[in-house]
């Protein structure tokens, strides 16, 4: 299924779904943060997606972090809340979502970075490294939040 993402562009489709999706920012034992190359849209984001029923947000990051890259991790803490009513991602279905996600914090506990059918990229990047990929910016914020030390971002 394709996607388009606008953010803050004044002719986004009205969204017509809100779904809880979570991220889980995953930093290894030298500071490097890990990062998957989304296929659908070609840029660098964290792990993360819809969570399902019957698990928690925290469960879903998790699962999540795993399926897209092959890392397991362990939440160690958590970064915020990420709502954005000006970033729609619209899918070729008809479903039009505003942007909602919660993002964790975790640590590299085991696994090898794997692409799969949602990634053809998977990598721990050292943050002075960050500049020289192509990065949603709403991931920007959430990664700039971590670096800052600017948690909990409530909204």
């Amino acid at each position: 299924m394709g996607r388009t993402e606008y953010y803050n562009d004044p002719n986004a489709p009205k969204a017509n779904t809100l779904i809880p999706a979570s991220n889980l920012l995953v930093v290894d034992g030298s500071g490097a943060i890990l990062l998957q190359r989304r296929r659908d849209t070609g840029q660098w984001a964290l792990p993360g997606g819809a969570q399902d029923i019957g698990e928690t947000a925290a469960e879903c990051a998790v699962r999540e972090c795993l399926e897209e890259t092959g890392i397991v991790a362990e939440i160690t803490g958590f970064l915020g809340v990420y709502t954005n009513p000006r970033h729609i991602v619209a899918y070729t279905d008809g479903e039009i979502r505003q942007q909602y996600e919660d993002t964790y914090i975790g640590r590299l506990v085991g696994g090898e970075p794997t692409v799969n059918d949602e990634a053809d990229g998977v990598r721990f990047v050292q943050s002075a490294d960050l500049d020289q990929y192509d990065i949603h910016p709403s991931m920007c914020r959430q990664i700039g939040d971590h670096l800052a030390g600017t948690s909990p971002h409530l909204g």
